[in-house]
C-alpha cells in the first residue's frame, strides 16, 4: 500500500490573492480578475495544492500534518519564468564599458562579442561546470520567489555543448528548451550550413532531452525562411515552438508563429499596430522581457496595447550573461507595472497562469485544477493590507520571502 503524501498546512494567512480565472491563458478583463481570500489557509499533500480556502471553512484534519503560523503573510502563485537563458559559461562584464560608450547590442555580436563570446566560454566549461551554473542560477530565481523555470541552451552551437546545456538545465530541474537557432557559430560562414548540421546532427538528440525549440529571427541571425526551416523540423520531431521576435526589427516573427501555432513569441520591442492586431487575432503568447529592454536602452514592448487589443501576454526575465543579467521576476513585475503601464494584478496573471501556460505546465493554486500542476507559493509579509497592491509594487521588491515549494518549507526561520 502506497503511503499518503506528506501534508502541510499554512494556516491563518493575512491574505491568498491569485488570478481569478479558470482558463488559460488570460487576456483581456480577466488577466486583471483576482481571488483575496482573507484569514486563509492552504493545505498542501506531497508536491499538490490540496485544498485552499479561510480558516473557519478548515475541516478537521486526519493524520500527521505539520503546520506553518503565516499571520501576517500573504500568500501568492510561486512564480514562473518562462523565459531564460541559465546555461552558459563566463561571463560578459567586459562589454558593459563598451556598451557605455556607445556600442549597440548588433556592433558587439559583428566584433564577435555578445552571444559568441559567451559560445567560446560555455564550450570551455564541460557539462559539469554547466550543471553547476545552472544550479547557482536557480538558486538566485529561488530566492527571488521563481519555483518553475524555463532555461535555453544556444551558447554551445555545437553538439556536444547543446546537448550538455539541456542535460544540466533538466538535472538541475528546469524546463529545458533547445535554443540551436541562436546565432550562427564561428566554424560556420553561413546560417544555412548551420541549419543543415544542427539539424541532422543535433536535433534528433535534443527532441529527446527538450521541450521546446527556440529560434532567434532577427536582423544578424536567422531570417524568416530559415527560422521557418528550423521550426518545422522540430515541429515534426515533436518540439514545442517558440520564438525570440520582433527585438530590434520587425522581420516576420509574428505571422510565422501565428501560422505555425507557436506557443510563444517573445521580445516584441519593435512590433507594430499590425503586428500587435495579428497577435491579439490569434492563440499565440506575447512573453514581454522589459529588463532586456532596459538593460539595452531598447524601447519598451508595447505591453498595454498588447493587453488592449486582447493578445495573451506572459512576463519573464530573459536571463542571460549579457543583455539581461536579472534573475528577478518581482523585479520585473514592477517594471510591468511602473514603464509598461501593465496593473500589478496583470502583472501577477502574467508570471503565474500565463507562463505557466508558455511552458505547458499546468495551473496551481490558482482557479481551477488547483491539486494539478503547482509550482509552489511565494509568502511574503503583508504591508499594505489593499488586496490590489498585491505587493508587487517597487517598495515591495524586497519584502521578506518564504519559498514553499513540492511541499518543502525554507527560510522558516525568518523573524517577525
Amino acid at each position: 500500500m502506497t503511503p499518503a503524501p506528506a501534508r502541510l498546512l499554512l494556516r491563518d494567512l493575512a491574505q491568498l490573492a491569485t488570478p481569478a480565472g479558470t482558463g488559460a491563458p488570460l487576456r483581456g478583463s480577466a488577466l486583471g480578475d483576482v481571488e483575496v481570500l482573507e484569514d486563509a489557509y492552504v493545505l498542501c499533500a506531497g508536491d499538490a495544492i490540496e485544498a485552499v480556502g479561510r480558516m473557519r471553512d478548515l475541516p478537521a484534519l486526519d493524520g500527521i500534518v505539520r503546520e506553518l503560523d503565516c499571520r501576517g503573510l500573504c500568500a501568492i502563485p510561486g512564480l514562473v519564468d518562462c523565459h531564460t537563458h541559465a546555461a552558459f559559461g563566463g561571463d560578459r562584464v567586459d562589454e558593459f564599458s563598451l556598451r557605455a560608450g556607445g556600442a549597440s547590442y548588433e556592433e558587439l555580436h559583428a566584433a564577435g562579442g555578445g552571444i559568441l563570446s559567451t559560445v567560446r566560454a560555455t564550450r570551455s566549461a564541460g557539462e559539469a561546470g554547466l550543471l553547476a551554473a545552472v544550479e547557482l542560477h536557480r538558486s538566485w530565481m529561488l530566492r527571488e520567489g521563481t519555483t518553475t523555470f524555463e532555461a535555453k541552451s544556444g551558447y554551445g552551437l555545437d553538439r556536444d555543448t547543446e546537448l550538455a546545456s539541456l542535460r544540466a538545465i533538466r538535472e538541475a530541474g528546469g524546463i529545458p528548451t533547445w535554443l540551436g537557432a541562436h546565432a550562427v557559430p564561428p566554424e560556420f560562414t553561413a546560417a544555412d550550413a548551420y541549419l543543415d548540421f544542427a539539424l541532422a546532427e543535433v536535433l534528433p538528440e535534443a527532441a529527446r532531452l527538450a521541450e521546446a525549440a527556440d529560434v532567434f529571427l532577427e536582423r544578424g541571425a536567422f531570417d524568416a525562411a530559415q527560422a521557418r526551416r528550423y521550426l518545422e523540423a522540430c515541429r515534426d520531431a515533436g518540439l514545442a515552438l517558440r520564438l525570440h521576435g520582433d527585438q530590434f526589427t520587425e522581420s516576420g516573427a509574428i505571422p510565422l508563429a501565428v501560422e505555425l501555432a507557436a506557443r510563444s513569441v517573445d521580445h516584441l520591442e519593435a512590433t507594430g499596430d499590425d503586428g500587435i492586431r495579428m497577435l491579439a487575432a490569434s492563440d499565440v503568447v506575447g512573453v514581454l522581457l522589459p529588463a532586456s529592454a532596459l538593460f539595452l536602452d531598447r524601447p519598451l514592448p508595447p505591453a498595454r496595447a498588447l493587453v488592449d487589443a486582447g493578445a495573451a501576454v506572459a512576463l519573464a526575465t530573459d536571463f542571460n550573461p549579457g543583455s539581461a543579467f536579472c534573475e528577478s521576476l518581482p523585479l520585473v513585475c514592477s517594471l510591468a507595472a511602473t514603464q509598461l503601464h501593465l496593473s500589478p494584478a496583470e502583472a501577477l496573471a502574467a508570471c503565474t497562469v500565463n507562463a505557466a501556460h508558455v511552458v505547458g505546465r499546468g495551473r496551481g493554486v490558482e482557479g481551477e485544477g488547483r491539486g494539478e500542476g503547482t509550482h509552489g507559493l511565494v509568502l511574503e509579509r503583508l504591508v499594505d493590507p489593499r488586496p490590489r497592491r498585491l505587493h508587487l509594487e517597487p517598495e515591495l521588491v524586497h519584502a521578506l520571502r518564504v519559498l514553499v515549494q513540492l511541499g518543502q518549507v525554507g527560510g522558516l526561520a525568518l523573524g517577525r
